[in-house]
C-alpha cells in the first residue's frame, strides 16, 4: 500500500465561489441542489417557489416557524433538491455552523459538482450568512484521504451565492483549508504517517507556502539535552522523532508585538509505553497528533490570510511505543532546562515532549505562546466532546480565548490552576513528578506542570477535548472535527486588534 500522499491530497483546492447581488427569483436550470437562507421570524416572500415548501409544511402539519429548529427538504417537480432554513440573527457562530451543515448535508450527500445557496434578509444577515454558509459548505465539500476500493465521488467545484455581490469570503476559505489539512493530516493512519513520513509532508508544506523550516532531530536533541522529549522517543526503535519549527514572517509584523508561538503535540501514535493501553483506548491512538495539526491548521489560515504577524510554530514529532528501550515508571530524567522529572506513568507521555518543546519556544521570548494537545484523559470527563478546555497564566489570554471561541464557533471553558495543586506534583527524588496515579483533575495537574517550562511567557494551553465527536460538531460534518484552527485564526486577530 502506499504510504506518501502527495500535497493535493492532505490540501485539496476549494470549490470556485462565483457571488450574484440580485436575490434569487427562479432557479436557473443548472440550479439542482440549493440551499435557501432566511432570517427567522420574518416574512419570506421573496424566495422562489414558496408554494411548494408552504405545501410541504402544511402535509407535515407545520408552520414556517418551524425552520426556525429544522430545516426542511423539498423535492421540486423537476428534481431539483432545495433545503429551506431559517437562522436567529441573536444566535451565535456555533449555532448557525451546527444548522448550516445539518441543512447542507442532504445536499452533499449527492456530491454535487454545483451547489448554489440563496440568501435573504437585509444586507448585514446576507453578509454574515454567505460567509458562514460558504465555510461550512467549504468544509464539508472536501474531500478527506480515503482506502477504499470504489471510485471516489467527484469533488464539489462550483458554488453560487445568490444575493450578495462583493461579500469578503477570505477568512473563511482560509479557515477551510487550515481546517482540512488538520483533519486530513489526523485521519492519516499510522503507517502512513510515522514521523519520519509527516516530516516530509512538513519540508514539502514549508517549500509550498514558504515557510522557514528547520529540524531538531534526535541527534540534535541529544546535543541539547533535552531529556523528556527523548525519552518518550527512545522507545519507538527508530531515531525518526524530532522537534520541528516553522516560522511565518507577516508584512508589517513587528517582531516583539506581534511574535507569537503555536506548539503542538505531535504523537503519531500512543501505545501508552509499558503502561500499556486497553485496545479499547489504544483505538484512533494515531490522532494522538492532533495537537500539532492544529496549529499547522492555523499556520496555513494565517499564511493565507497574509496577517501581519511573526509566527514560530514548534511540533513535537514522535511515538510512544513499548519497546526494551522505553522509558519505565520510576526513571528520573531531566528536561531542557535542567528540570529533573520523575516518571510516574509512561501514558502520560505528551507532558513530557510538550515540557522540552515548550522550553525551546520560550527561548526565542514571544510575546504570547499557545499550545494545543490531546493532552488528558480528564478533560474529556470534564466537558466530553463538544468543547475543549483551556487553561492560561495570564487573564487576558483566557478572555480573548473566549472571544475567539464565541467568533469562530468552536466553544471552549476555562479553567484555573492554583499553585496548591502543585502539592501532588511534589517528588522525593526529583524537581517535579511527571504526573500522580490517582487521575484526579489530570487536566489541571498536566497544565500545572507544562507551565513550569513557560517561564514568564504568556501562555494558553489547549486541551483538545473536541478534537474528535461522533457525527461531526459545529461547522465539521466527521468525526475528526479540526477543532481549534478557526477558533486560533479569530485569537490570532485578537492580538492584531487587542480591544476589539
Amino acid at each position: 500500500m502506499k504510504t506518501a500522499l502527495s500535497l493535493e491530497t492532505l490540501l485539496p483546492p476549494l470549490a470556485r465561489v462565483t457571488q450574484r447581488a440580485a436575490l434569487m427569483q427562479q432557479p436557473e436550470k443548472a440550479c439542482r441542489h440549493l440551499l435557501l437562507v432566511l432570517p427567522a421570524g420574518e416574512a419570506w416572500h421573496d424566495a422562489p417557489e414558496l408554494g411548494v415548501v408552504e405545501a410541504v409544511l402544511a402535509r407535515r402539519g407545520k408552520t414556517a416557524a418551524s425552520l426556525d429548529k429544522q430545516a426542511v427538504t423539498v423535492m421540486a417537480p423537476d428534481g431539483r433538491l432545495s433545503v429551506w432554513l431559517r437562522l436567529d440573527a441573536a444566535k451565535d457562530a456555533f449555532a448557525w455552523h451546527q444548522a448550516l451543515r445539518q441543512a447542507l448535508k442532504p445536499l452533499l450527500d449527492e456530491h454535487p459538482e454545483r451547489l448554489d445557496i440563496a440568501v435573504y434578509g437585509d444586507a448585514g444577515f446576507r453578509t454574515r450568512a454567505a460567509q458562514r454558509a460558504a465555510y461550512v459548505a467549504w468544509l464539508n465539500a472536501a474531500p478527506l484521504p480515503r482506502w477504499k476500493r470504489e471510485v471516489a465521488p467527484a469533488p464539489l467545484r462550483r458554488v453560487v451565492v445568490h444575493g450578495v455581490g462583493q461579500v469578503d469570503l477570505a477568512e473563511a476559505a482560509a479557515c477551510a483549508q487550515g481546517n482540512t489539512l488538520c483533519r486530513a493530516l489526523t485521519l492519516l493512519p499510522p503507517n502512513m504517517l510515522t514521523p519520519s513520513i509527516y516530516r516530509s509532508h512538513l519540508r514539502a508544506l514549508a517549500k509550498a507556502e514558504g515557510w522557514v523550516h528547520r529540524e531538531y532531530d534526535v541527534k540534535a536533541l541529544k546535543k541539547l539535552k533535552a531529556g523528556a522529549f527523548l525519552a518518550v522517543a527512545r522507545g519507538s526503535g527508530h531515531d525518526d522523532a524530532a522537534i520541528v519549527r516553522l516560522q511565518y514572517a507577516g508584512a508589517g509584523a513587528q517582531r516583539k508585538a506581534n511574535s507569537i508561538a503555536l506548539v503542538g503535540k505531535g504523537i503519531c501514535f500512543d501505545t501508552g509505553g509499558h503502561n500499556l493501553k486497553p485496545a479499547r483506548y489504544m483505538h484512533n491512538m494515531h490522532d494522538d497528533m492532533n495537537g500539532s495539526a492544529v496549529a499547522l491548521g492555523i499556520l496555513l489560515a494565517a499564511s493565507r490570510l497574509k496577517l501581519p504577524l511573526n509566527l514560530e510554530v514548534w511540533l513535537a514529532i514522535a511515538q510512544n511505543h513499548l519497546s526494551p528501550d522505553a522509558y519505565t515508571q520510576n526513571e528520573v530524567v531531566s528536561a531542557i532546562d535542567g528540570t529533573t522529572i520523575e516518571i510516574v506513568h509512561t501514558d502520560a507521555e505528551g507532558r513530557m515532549v510538550l515540557a522540552d518543546t515548550l522550553a525551546l519556544a520560550a527561548r526565542e521570548r514571544p510575546a504570547a505562546m499557545l499550545d494545543f494537545a490531546t493532552l488528558t484523559g480528564s478533560m474529556a470527563v470534564a466537558l466530553g466532546e463538544r468543547m475543549s478546555g483551556v487553561i492560561s497564566n495570564r487573564d487576558d489570554l483566557l478572555e480573548r480565548a473566549r472571544t475567539a471561541a464565541h467568533a469562530s464557533g468552536e466553544r471552549v471553558v476555562a479553567f484555573p490552576m492554583p499553585e496548591d495543586y502543585d502539592e501532588a506534583l511534589d517528588s522525593a527524588v526529583a524537581d517535579v513528578k511527571q504526573c500522580t496515579l490517582d487521575g484526579e483533575a489530570d487536566h489541571i495537574l498536566a497544565a500545572r506542570f507544562l507551565q513550569r517550562f513557560v517561564g514568564e511567557t504568556p501562555w494558553l494551553h489547549m486541551d483538545l477535548s473536541a478534537s474528535r465527536c461522533k457525527g461531526g460538531l459545529g461547522a465539521a460534518g466527521s468525526d475528526i472535527t479540526g477543532f481549534g484552527v478557526a477558533w486560533g485564526v479569530d485569537w490570532l486577530r485578537t492580538t492584531l486588534s487587542p480591544g476589539a
